[in-house]
This record gives C-alpha cells, sequence and structure tokens, in this order.
C-alpha cells in the first residue's frame, strides 16, 4: 500500500527538499504551496506527475487550512505523515523601540499556531493512516539552551511551538499518533526572504539528514524529544 505525506511549506528550501526526497522513496506526496511565481515546485511536480499533488496553502489562514484538507480528502482516504514545515523568519526585533509588534504576531502565527491548524484541520485524514506527526522547530525555541538576547518573534515562536507539540503529543499519543521534533540547523535557505548563503548545509542536505527520523520508527514512541541534525537531543 502507498504511503501517503502532506508537507508545509513545500515551494522551496527545506519543504522541497523533503518533498523530492519522499518522491524518490516512493510517497505519494501532497505539497502546500504558498508561494504559486515559484517555479522549482511546479518543475518537480512535472518529474512525479502520478505521485505529487500541489496544494495552495496558506498555514496562518484557518480558512485556507481547511480547504487544504478538503482538497486533500478528495484524492485520498488517509495522510500517513504530516511534516509542519512551514516558517516564517521575521526581521529584527530587540528592546529599545525596535520591535515590530505585527511582525512578531505573524510570525507567532505561523511557526507556532499554523502547525496547530494544520494538525487540527487533518485529523480526520491523518487518523486512518501511520498517524505521524513531524514539526520542524528549531533550538532557537530551547528555553534551556537559549544563548540570544534577541530575535524575539522567531525564538518565542519556536518555544510555542514546541509546547503545542507536547500538548498535542499529551492529546493523541494514547490514540496510537507518533510524533517528531526536529531541529534541522543552520541551512542555505530563503526562510529570510533571500538565500541565507552562510548556512550549514543545502536544503537537500538537510533533507536527507531528517528524513529517516520521520520516517522511520523509534524504539521509545511514548518518549517525545526534539532531536536534531546529528541526532542529539535539545533541552526544552
Amino acid at each position: 500500500m502507498e504511503q501517503i505525506a502532506f508537507v508545509t511549506g513545500a515551494d522551496r528550501g527545506l519543504g522541497l527538499a523533503l518533498a523530492a526526497g519522499l518522491l524518490e522513496r516512493g510517497w505519494r506526496v501532497f505539497a502546500g504551496q504558498y508561494l504559486p511565481d515559484w517555479t522549482e515546485l511546479r518543475a518537480l511536480a512535472q518529474g512525479f506527475a502520478e505521485q505529487l499533488q500541489i496544494v495552495p496553502l496558506d498555514v496562518g489562514s484557518t480558512g485556507s487550512v481547511q480547504a487544504a484538507s478538503r482538497t486533500v480528502a478528495r484524492s485520498a482516504d488517509r495522510v500517513d505523515l504530516l511534516i509542519n514545515n512551514a516558517g516564517l523568519w521575521g526581521g529584527y526585533s530587540d528592546l529599545g523601540g525596535k520591535l515590530d509588534y505585527e511582525a512578531i504576531h505573524r510570525v507567532y502565527d505561523v511557526n507556532a499556531v499554523g502547525p496547530l491548524r494544520m494538525v487540527d484541520a487533518f485529523l480526520p485524514l491523518t487518523s486512518r493512516g501511520l498517524k505521524r506527526l513531524a514539526f520542524v522547530s528549531s533550538e532557537a525555541g530551547s528555553i534551556g539552551a537559549a544563548q540570544r538576547e534577541g530575535k524575539f518573534d522567531y525564538c518565542m515562536s519556536k518555544a510555542a511551538l514546541n509546547m503545542a507539540v507536547k500538548l498535542m503529543f499529551n492529546r493523541l499519543r494514547r490514540e496510537g499518533y507518533t510524533f517528531r521534533l526536529y531541529h534541522p540547523g543552520s541551512m542555505r535557505s530563503y526562510m529570510g526572504g533571500r538565500k541565507n548563503l552562510g548556512g550549514d548545509r543545502e536544503p537537500e542536505e538537510a533533507a536527507a539528514l531528517a528524513l529517516p527520523f520521520f520516517v522511520n520508527a523509534r524504539e521509545d514512541e511514548d518518549l517525545l524529544v526534539m532531536v536534531d541534525f546529528e541526532g542529539r537531543e535539545w533541552p526544552w
């Protein structure tokens, strides 16, 4: 039986690379598209016409998320793996009158509330499959390891995401759901609007490290941990 995944933020960067990696593994993939003018996802679809379906998606919009769920339900009876990858880096934020509160709300809405919207809207589909929920987080969301003095929008949003995943874990683990919370490390991606050339690895390299963690079973599925690209566990 074919395995089915949904990947948010699949237009470019890590999301696109995760979608490509799943397709190469033989998965059927629904790819959430926020940037219709970005051409890479359409090019990928041309090479995997039978496996890949592009779905318009803004995880910051409840209506868009619900519409995406309806679109998938018309084509598939389940989603085995839901990868919550879509995210915003935000802008410069610091104390001393340099905080853009509107931008902070937008980053929080996408990074923290967006995955919650997705899980809630897709429960009827994920409940019929493998029941695997994966979340791309960051060391920036670790309170115990926090070293920054600013970047309030991104760091606070990822800390809130981690709490949301913990609450979902408490609620859904007993129903057979399994969870993956992942810090991919520094990538040469477009999260900030332009490609970060100072990243440590290309998105394709990051996806190759992430996919085994997302796809394979763990020895102790009752333990929720945030794992990074080297397999290290991060403190909450």
